[in-house]
Formats: C-alpha cells, structure tokens, sequence
C-alpha cells in the first residue's frame, strides 16, 4: 500500500503494465542487482542507501546544511539559461522555490544527445519529477533539476538517434563530425549545415498522424544547423517537458564555473588521495565479487583540461609529482592546478568520479536519479565525497519501461511469446514459430526424418561393431555430420519460411525492431520522437502517471 503524500502511480489512460525482473534481463551488473534487491546490505558503498524512496526526505537537514553556494546567484544563472532554452512559467515558479533556503534539488542529468538521445532520458527527468513532487505533497520544497552532460567529449556517443519509421522499422539520423573540433566539448559544437536534409528524411519517413506536424515543428526549430549542440539538446527537454516545470542546467556555462571553483580547487588539492581511495575501493569491490564500474588507475586526476583550441583533454600524475596534460607537452604542479581552478575554473570540467561531488556542491541535491553504470559508479565515487567532506549522495534508479503498442502485444500472444522470449534473439526464437505456428507439417517431416535417421543409424552401429568396434567409432562421427547437414537444411528451412511469409516476417520483424532494437532494451536505443509521433506529447503525460517509484522492476507498459 502506498504511502499518504506521494502521487501515486496511476492508469488515467487504463494502461497495462507487467513487472520484469532486472536479473531476467542480460548484461546487468551484480552490483546493480544486488543495489536493486537489498540496498541497505552495501551500506559501506552508499552510506546513505534507503531501502524506499520515502526515506529520501529524512536527509533534508543534512543537504541544507551543507549547501553554502550563493541561491540568488544560481538561480539568477538558471533563470537566463532556462529563458534562453524556452522555458515555461512552471519552471520559472520552481527557480523562485528554489532561491528560498529551505529548498531540496532532486537531480538526475544526461550527455547531450542527439533529439534528446534513448528513452531513458526521458525516463530520468519523469523519475525526478516525481520525486520532487512525492516530497512538495509531504511538506519539503523540492525541485526537480536536470544536469545536461554538455561539457563530455564522446561526439560518436551522442550523434545518432534511432526511431521506427511509418512501417514501424528502425531508422537511424546521425550528425557528421568535424574534425577541426575533435574532442570538443559536445555542447559547444555547431549543427552542421548537412544536418538539415538528414532531419527532412527522418521527419518524412515516420508515420502519418496527427502529431506528426508537431513534431516535426519540434526538431526543425531546435536542431537547425548552427545551432550549438547543448542548447538544441536542453531546448528540446523545455519542449517535451514545458508543464512540468524541469529546471535545465548546461554546466558549461563560466558563470556556474565560477561558482564551482571552490570544489574545483579542492578537489585538486585533494586529488591524490581521493585517487588513492578510487583505487582502494575497486580492489574492494573486487574483493567482494562485484566489478569496478570505472577503471581508476594510480595516475588518475578527478578533472578535465580544456586547451586553447577547445579539447578537452584528460589530465594525468606522473612519476616525478608533475601533471601532464595527454597528448600535449603541458605540465602543471599541483600548486599551479590550484590556482588555475580558482582563477580559470572555466579552464576545468570534472570527470565522472567529480561530478556527482560538483552537482551536489551546486545543488542542496537530496538524490539523484541514474541508470545501472551510474548506481555502480556511485558505489566507487562515494569515496570522493568522504575526501572532499561532502555528504553523499542517495541514488535511485530511474524508471525503466519497453513500451508494448497494441499490434506488438497482439504479435506476442498469437504466437505465445513472453518478452523474455525475445532476448534469445530472433534467429532463436524463428525455429519454434515457424514449427508451431507456420509450417508444422513439413516440421513435422524434419522431425521424423531425424527419428528415422537415427533409428537406422542404431541399427547400423549394432551390426558393424560387432564386425569391427573401430567401424562403431567411425560412424559415431558421421552420425554427427548427418545429423549437422540435416540441422542446416532444416535452419534454412524456417528462413525461406519466414521470408515467404511476408504477414509473419513483417509481425515479428517489427516485434524486435521496436522491443528489443539492436538485441538490447528498447529504453536504450529508441528516442522518445517515435512515440511523440504517434501518441503526441500525451506519450509523455502517459509516463509519468504510470511512474511508481517504489518500484524497483523494469516494466511493460502496454499502450
């Protein structure tokens, strides 16, 4: 039963939903379900672990009172960013909430990706909304803010989208590099003039709704070629997320840097025994049967170096105390590190053991919303806070959804499939649709003839092994090639099948396409335009009715 004072999760739109477990899904980490299950056992790893989301309240005090930064200052930073990416009035009414000292930031953040990037972008600024929602109902002013991940370098990370055409096919639009600007910061990279015909294509090729104007209103107005990457990125989230009142922040700014300096400068003058500590914690974690998130090597420094010509370019100990900057003939002493960080901390962006450490110095952050690496990372980087003195942050996971349309749980049950079925791959899951539902009766010939073939095969090894034993052994190993060449017809067999059937073909193609694209969760790979699209903005609204934040699962949501 859910507790008074928390907006529960509802189905305003009588939607469906099944819970799965995360250790039915491949490739989790066991540190990530072992956080999932029971929290409270790797307290030594998340000193600040709760086992429901309705605890995360009790840390109030201790978040405001370790808040020092200037609130007028950083709103008045958040206000001319947030105007500047379109933002709606709700949002301006959270900044003001925000000024006031008795206010909690719920943050959850994400690189800057291409139209907003996978679903589970989307499913992270939901996941804090509500959270910051669940603690308004129970008395604590909270806001929900979203930390843009503008000031990473990984461009091929973040340059493609993926979306399911009007034949509910998989079509990718991706942004061409240049490579004058190779290991710039994302958000400070211009949308090249290429990119305007490769939006038209997409936006041609989706489905013909009564959405698809808007969003087609949508991309074209936000990602128009010379406009800057982060700002595209973070005015497309006030598009989608306008009544919601989600506070954006682009970390790039100089102003928040300026801000940051303080932690930016002890964080320097700390570096090497945080660094020592990353490197004791993943032998640890080692220790006890789980993998380190983040490869921390002895030479490891907690903050990026931006050159002159824009790079950002990784910073590293070497032997003799100095810090070289890679690939450049750069050095610093660890005193003159320092005083960069407090008189250019423009010249400095933290790495993912920091930024967590710089949020939450930004932010009087009472928890933050991740996805599985990040809630494994945590599990390193609360060491950095211990150093830094700082409190620790509670991480939750985010909300996780495969959104199931109707013609798809159709698919699924004519052919008595469960989702997890799916994750065996399509080549695997073919033979028994083909057998069961296609074809049965040539199935049926594939199996006898492999019955009849083995049965005169036994009585052939009865006989020649009486003559001869070797004979025996002989024919074991054709057996198994006969058996092996009559597999491969019958393989080959369940394809042409499939490619004959073109109602079935196209049923399950498209099966995989939208619920498992590239072999991996949907939340992964598909972007949220896709559903837009079909469903408008309602797909949004649909989302965060149905976010229950005390659910721990990965769920389908039937539309």
């Amino acid at each position: 039963m859910q507790e008074t004072g928390c907006p529960p999760a509802t189905s305003k739109s009588n939607l469906r939903f099944e819970t799965v477990d995360f250790a039915d899904i491949p490739a989790q980490s066991k540190l990530f379900l072992k956080y999932q299950t029971d929290p409270l056992s790797l307290r030594k790893y998340y000193p600040t672990a709760v086992a429901s989301h309705f605890e995360v309240g009790s840390r109030a005090t201790e978040v405001l009172a370790a808040h020092k930064v200037d609130r007028h200052r950083l709103c008045e930073i958040l206000a001319d960013q947030n105007h500047d990416f379109g933002a709606g009035p709700k949002t301006f009414e959270n900044l003001a909430l925000l000024e006031g000292d008795d206010t909690v930031a719920v943050l959850t953040g994400q690189q800057a990706g291409l139209l907003t990037g996978p679903l589970y972008t989307i499913y992270k600024a939901l996941s804090a909304i509500k959270m910051a929602a669940c603690l308004r109902e129970r008395g604590q002013n909270a806001v929900a803010v979203f930390w843009a991940a503008t000031e990473d370098h990984d461009f091929e990370e973040i340059s493609e989208a993926f979306l399911l055409d009007s034949a509910s096919e998989e079509v990718a639009v991706k942004l061409s590099e240049d490579d004058g600007l190779k290991g710039n910061s994302v958000g400070a990279i211009p949308i090249p003039d290429s990119f305007a015909a490769e939006l038209n294509a997409l936006v041609d090729s989706l489905p013909d709704s009564e959405f698809k104007d808007d969003v087609s209103g949508r991309l074209k107005s936000t990602w128009k070629p010379g406009m800057k990457i982060g700002k595209a990125f973070c005015s497309h989230l006030q598009k989608l997320f306008g009544n919601y009142g989600l506070i954006v922040v682009d970390p790039m700014d100089p102003r928040l840097k300026e801000l940051a300096a303080p932690i930016y400068a002890e964080a320097v003058i700390r570096s090497d025994k945080a660094v020592d500590a990353l490197v004791s914690r993943s032998n640890e974690l080692k220790a006890d049967g789980f993998e380190p998130q983040v490869l921390v090597t002895p030479d490891y420094f907690p903050l990026f170096y931006h050159t002159d010509d824009g790079v950002r370019r990784a910073v590293r100990r070497k032997p003799n105390g100095a810090y070289k900057v890679v690939d450049t003939k750069t050095e610093f002493s660890i005193a003159e590190l320092s005083r960069i960080a407090t008189d250019e901390p423009e010249r400095f962006s933290p790495g993912v053991m920091l930024r967590p450490v710089v949020q939450d110095y930004l932010f009087p952050t009472i928890c933050y919303f991740g996805g599985g690496a990040e809630i494994s990372y945590f599990a390193q980087n609360s060491e950095v806070y211990r150093i830094l003195e700082r409190p620790a942050t509670t991480i939750l996971h985010r909300q996780s959804y495969t959104v199931v349309e109707a013609k798809h749980a159709r698919t699924l049950e004519k052919y008595e499939l469960e989702f997890t079925d799916l994750f065996a791959g399509f080549e695997s899951v073919l033979p028994e649709i083909v057998e069961r539902f296609v074809n049965p009766s040539t199935s049926r010939l594939f199996a006898d003839a492999e019955e009849d073939i083995n049965l005169e095969l036994n009585r052939l090894d009865q006989e020649i092994s009486k003559i001869d034993p070797t004979l025996g052994a002989n024919l074991a190993k054709r057996r198994s090639k006969i058996l092996h060449h009559i597999s491969a017809v019958r393989n080959k067999f369940h394809r042409v099948q499939i490619e004959r059937d073109e109602i079935v073909n196209r049923q399950l193609r498209s099966l995989f396409a939208s619920l498992l694209p590239g072999g991996g969760l949907q939340e992964r790979t598909l972007n949220v335009e896709s559903f837009a699209s079909r469903y408008g903005l309602y797909f949004i609204d649909w989302i965060y009715d149905s976010v229950d934040l005390e659910e721990r699962g990965h769920r389908l949501l039937y539309l």
